[in-house]
């Protein structure tokens, strides 16, 4: 299959301006919410980020290198702080997740990337590359936390945590994004609770113990006997 996806820009001559970067794909993804894919040209994209054609080209060679990485921009925008739980940690993820796909650029964004890719092998990699396993270091980040925590035990094969970091990825992404822009549902705090409490019971079930959220409200494994119904000694 021929892809329409150019080859990476070139580096080199004058250093870039980060504000013109910043217009740039600010006036990306404002075109593709009025305009819709067909419609954005980058010479229409030069013209809303007010800077010449010339100084966009340097940058981007194609729509698809251009749209990608304005998407990309949004996603970068996710952070994992401390809060105190894994548990924790993935709920509020997960609620920065939904809060992005909530806006207009970002829902547009991505379903226009998606769709185009499905008949572009090449843009297909560069969502994986600029999006997929740039986001990918959020689940690292989260895991290397809890194992530090203790909440969970530490990796023995990098091959399979290498999976299991897609597949949590994968889980996770995949039911932000059926909810808020296929369901059109909301993926509130009560929704992210049930989520998260879903996805640890399949950790624990993998062999990831569930997360400690206080001698108070501890998390227990479905298949381990609460206190009050352990058989007598």
């Amino acid at each position: 299959m021929q892809s329409s996806t150019p080859a990476p820009r070139a580096t080199g001559g004058r250093p870039r301006s980060a504000t013109a970067d910043t217009a740039i794909l600010a006036a990306t993804r404002a075109a593709l919410v009025e305009l819709g894919w067909s419609g954005l040209t980058l010479g229409g994209v030069a013209g809303r980020a007010g800077v010449a054609k010339t100084t966009l080209y340097r940058r981007w060679t194609g729509k698809n290198e251009l749209v990608v990485d304005a998407v990309a921009e949004l996603f970068d925008e996710l952070r994992l702080p401390d809060r105190g739980s894994l548990a924790a940690d993935i709920e509020g993820v997960v609620l920065q997740f939904a809060a992005i796909l909530a806006r207009p650029e970002a829902k547009s964004g991505l379903m226009a990337v998606v769709a185009e890719s499905t008949h572009d092998d090449a843009l297909r990699e560069r969502i994986r590359a600029s999006i997929v396993d740039r986001q990918k270091r959020l689940v690292l980040e989260g895991r290397a936390r809890a194992q530090l925590r203790g909440e969970l035990p530490p990796e023995s094969d990098p091959a399979t945590a290498a999976r299991t970091v897609d597949l949590i990825f994968d889980v996770v992404a995949g039911a932000v994004v059926h909810r808020t822009l296929v369901s059109a549902e909301p993926a509130d705090e009560e929704w992210a609770r049930s989520f998260t409490a879903l996805l640890l019971r399949g950790l624990d079930g993998a062999g990831e113990a569930p997360p400690s959220r206080g001698a108070g409200n501890r998390a227990t494994s479905p298949h381990t006997p609460a206190p009050d119904d352990a058989p007598p000694s």
